[in-house]
């Protein structure tokens, strides 16, 4: 009988519909699906994308992420910048009249060989890379071609300049930049960006970013993620020359966060000048006033001396928080022969369990504790699948909003997208991993709808969330940065750091 009713009752209810058609013709077919579907029996079915993963994902991180309780008012960013010159790699070099041999890694580059081999040893790993080309003239001769390449973009470069760029995003923040800004760097910049004039320089610093996409081929290889190898002879940035610059505009503008890139470049510099400058470094970090934190972003480097000075010569000890990739992460470790140093490179995705390991490894043996005077207490990991953030308890709030953020903003920038579109991400994060290899971790199991998880491990703190992966990505040059950037804006640093 019950079944007859409602059977009955959908008849009737077609009908009616039917009537209505038929009565009034000219009804738009809108109001139409409209009336179906009120009078429809049963739930309605739900928008796409909402059942899979990366929907139910992204949606958890809308109702995780929100504003911290105090919010940056002024943020200052040095002290490398640049233009990015970005293009097809593998066109540039054929252009180049340049053949894929077997790949080579090249600490410095040094001519046009140099660059084929270095490219094809990082497109075939998928891996980013940034390289310093020795050699001025041939460096100009390719730079010109490439920049005026058909397809070739130009946008704002540099760690520094990058990030301020994204904090710029925010109306409400006023941004500080010192770098060696040229005429064309200005004119990218937003205008809520403020260079001091002791910043602009006639000539612009032009950096060359290689991109190349996954499954993308050149001659027998094969790169399995979309990535970018970046090469300049910048020396400008090379010699941080902007430093003395930043650290005096500081007193005037008043910062309530500091943010410090382009150690890396320095790569270029004689061991004697890393080691001056450095000393320079701390000093003027020093000279920040108490309870403002400083974040150094960290980049693609070689020079295993140079890093270990930057680990041991009081660099990590004078910062509040780092900002790195899995590539800076190993090449960290091996300098300073930390755990899992041993490792030659990742093999394929970066193990949760070694990853953790090296972050609290960094933390307890550079960062703040009952008996050491050092400044760091955070970490923002990063990595194409998942990011990371370990802090050093009792010094920040609002991780969980943080480290949602970060991941979120990759996706998004990656796809050029204004919110993640589910159709164009895919979730590649380990479904299931150990919190760490070095002592007894805890088994995780990943849960698209609690994508941020949460571990302690002897007064630190560790925040995992996945990234939604842009299957399609439109540009992978600053996603590194945005990440940081947008993990800082999201974080709260307690008063008494």
């Amino acid at each position: 009988m019950a079944l007859w009713r409602g059977s009955a009752c959908a008849g009737f209810l077609a009908l009616a519909v039917g009537c209505v058609f038929l009565l009034e013709p000219e009804l738009p077919g809108s109001a139409l699906r409209s009336l179906w579907s009120s009078l429809r029996l049963g739930p309605s079915p739900l928008p796409p994308g909402s059942l899979s993963p990366e929907g139910r994902l992204a949606a958890a991180w809308d109702a995780l992420i929100v504003q911290p309780a105090r919010r940056w008012r002024r943020v200052a960013v040095g002290v490398n910048a640049c233009v990015d010159v970005v293009l097809s790699g593998v066109k540039l070099l054929q252009a180049l009249g340049l053949s894929p041999g077997n790949g080579r890694d090249h600490a410095v580059l040094h001519s046009r060989n140099d660059l084929e081999e270095a490219f094809v040893h990082f497109m075939r790993k998928g891996a980013a890379a940034e390289r310093f080309f020795s050699d001025k003239e041939t460096f100009h001769d390719v730079a010109q071609i490439a920049s005026e390449f058909p397809g070739a973009q130009h946008y704002v470069g540099g760690n520094a300049a990058l990030i301020g760029q994204k904090f710029a995003a925010n109306s409400d923040l006023k941004v500080l930049l010192c770098g060696p800004v040229g005429p064309k760097l200005h004119e990218l910049l937003d205008d809520n960006v403020f260079v001091p004039p002791e910043s602009l320089q006639e000539v612009d610093e032009f950096h060359l970013i290689l991109e190349y996409q996954a499954g993308e081929e050149w001659g027998h290889f094969k790169a399995p993620h979309a990535n970018r190898f970046i090469f300049s002879h910048d020396l400008s940035n090379g010699a941080m020359n902007m430093l003395e610059v930043f650290v005096s505009s500081l007193e005037e503008f008043q910062p309530d966060l500091v943010v410090l890139s382009g150690l890396h470049m320095m790569e270029g510099q004689s061991k004697e000048l890393q080691r001056k400058r450095l000393l320079e470094v701390v000093t003027s970090i020093s000279d920040i006033p108490t309870g403002v934190p400083v974040h150094l972003e960290l980049a693609s480097m070689t020079n295993r001396e140079l890093m270990n000075s930057i680990v041991h010569q009081q660099v990590f000890s004078a910062v509040t928080s780092l900002g790195l990739n899995e590539q800076e992460l190993l090449f960290l470790s091996q300098s300073a022969s930390g755990p899992h140093a041993s490792l030659s490179s990742w093999n394929g995705v970066p193990d949760v369990g070694m990853v953790s390991d090296i972050l609290f490894w960094i933390l307890k043996e550079h960062g703040r504790t009952n008996s050491r005077a050092s400044d760091l207490t955070r970490i923002h990991f990063h990595t194409l699948v998942y990011h990371i953030l370990a802090t050093v308890d009792g010094h920040w709030a609002n991780q969980l909003a943080a480290v949602a953020a970060g991941a979120r903003v990759a996706g998004i920038q990656a796809c050029a997208t204004k919110t993640i579109d589910t159709s164009r991400v895919s979730l590649r994060a380990p479904q299931e991993f150990m919190t760490s290899h070095s002592e007894a971790g805890s088994r995780i199991t990943l849960n698209p709808n609690k994508p941020v998880v949460e571990w302690h491990r002897e007064g630190i703190s560790f925040y995992f969330t996945p990234v939604l992966v842009c299957k399609d990505p439109i540009r992978t040059v600053g996603l590194g940065d945005a990440i940081s950037a947008e993990g800082l804006f999201y974080s709260e640093v307690h008063p008494h750091f």
